[in-house]
């Protein structure tokens, strides 16, 4: 897996961010059993960056924590049957690997959320990267099912990694 992570902001936080990106990235990809070798781009930014994107990509003017832009499209979420006619579309050229898609974090709703839900900048962090993740991999929460899917896949992967809502992590 080849991740990139880019933060367009002064903000920093009190763990290693990439690291943080790799272990949940690697534990989703698991999880679904992706067949690839990944790529996957991860940009920080603040509140007026992703409401802006948000405005231009989704016609929503306000602020969001995590916009994700998936390059795959599923058939079915998690199944990665990637159609030959379709494989210039989803694979790097130079290094093969599956362009998954592009993954959007506002630093300051991290900061905001993690305060307002009582737990670590980091459990915050991970959740979104995890809860992007899903969306990369095809998943969605626009129904109540699907969210239930999406909700419990998130909680078994950052339990597994031990990233719980507990302050200390």
């Amino acid at each position: 897996m080849t991740f990139y992570v880019e933060n367009e902001t002064k903000e920093c936080f009190p763990f290693d961010v990439e690291e943080t990106v790799r272990l949940v990235c690697e534990a989703v990809l698991d999880e679904e059993k992706c067949p690839y070798e990944t790529q996957i781009n991860v940009v920080l930014t603040d509140n007026g960056g992703i409401r802006e994107l948000n405005r231009e990509c989704r016609g929503i003017d306000r602020e969001t924590d995590v916009l994700s832009f998936p390059n795959v499209d599923f058939e079915r979420e998690g199944v990665f049957d990637i159609e030959e006619d379709r494989e210039a579309d989803y694979f790097d050229p130079d290094s093969g690997e599956l362009m998954l898609g592009d993954i959007m974090i506002s630093v300051d709703k991290v900061k905001e959320q993690a305060k307002n839900y009582g737990h670590s900048l980091r459990r915050e962090f991970a959740f979104l990267v995890a809860h992007s993740m899903l969306h990369l991999c095809g998943y969605d929460h626009m129904e109540e099912a699907e969210a239930k899917v999406m909700e419990k896949k998130q909680e078994e992967i950052l339990a597994g990694l031990g990233i719980t809502r507990d302050r200390q992590n």
